[in-house]
C-alpha cells in the first residue's frame, strides 16, 4: 500500500473524460481557426458576402429578435467560435475513448453540420439546406470538413485514447 489517497476508478475516468474535453476545446479553437481562414479565402475569390444566421441564431435564443438587415458581427464570432470551441470538446472525448482518425472525421463534420442546422432552423432564422443553391451548399459542407478535420487532427494529437475499451469488440 503506497499510503497515499486513491481516487476511485469512475473519479479517474471522469477526470480524464473532462481532461480530454478541455485539450478538445484547444483542438475545436484551431479547427475554427483555420475554417476562418479558408473561408475569407474562398470569399476572396467567391466574393460570396458574410452569413450572419449564427448570430441571428445565437441572439434568437438569448430572446432577441433580429432582423435579416442586421449584421451582428460579435455575436456571429461568438457563435462561430463558442460553437467550435464546444464541439471541440466532444472531439477530444471521442479522441480519448478511440474514437479517432478518418471515420471520426467524417462523423464529426455532420455533427458539425447537423448541429449548425438544428440551431438554425429550431430558431427560424436558417433555412433547411436542402432548400439553398447547390453551390451553397457544397460551401458549407467544405468549410465544416475542414473545421473538423482539423479540429480531430490536433485533438488525435493531444489526446491518447488511454480510455478506449476493449469490451463489445466481439457478439453483443
Amino acid at each position: 500500500m503506497d499510503g497515499g489517497f486513491r481516487m476511485p476508478a469512475t473519479t479517474d475516468r471522469r477526470a480524464r473524460l473532462l481532461a480530454a474535453a478541455g485539450r478538445g476545446v484547444v483542438a475545436g479553437l484551431a479547427g475554427v481557426a483555420v475554417m476562418t481562414t479558408a473561408e475569407k479565402a474562398e470569399q476572396a475569390l467567391t466574393h460570396r458576402p458574410n452569413s450572419y444566421v449564427p448570430a441571428r441564431a445565437l441572439l434568437t435564443l438569448l430572446g432577441r429578435h433580429p432582423s435579416d438587415r442586421e449584421h451582428p458581427w460579435v455575436a456571429n464570432h461568438a457563435m462561430h467560435w463558442g460553437t467550435g470551441a464546444a464541439l471541440g470538446a466532444l472531439r477530444g472525448v471521442w479522441a480519448a475513448v478511440g474514437l479517432r482518425g478518418p471515420r471520426a472525421h467524417l462523423a464529426h463534420t455532420a455533427v458539425r453540420l447537423s448541429f449548425d442546422q438544428t440551431v438554425e432552423n429550431a430558431t427560424g432564422v436558417g433555412a433547411p439546406p436542402r432548400t439553398w443553391p447547390v453551390r451553397e451548399q457544397v460551401v458549407d459542407v467544405a468549410h465544416k470538413a475542414v473545421y473538423s478535420l482539423v479540429t480531430g487532427l490536433v485533438a488525435e494529437r493531444l489526446v491518447a485514447p488511454e480510455l478506449q475499451s476493449r469490451r463489445g469488440t466481439g457478439s453483443h
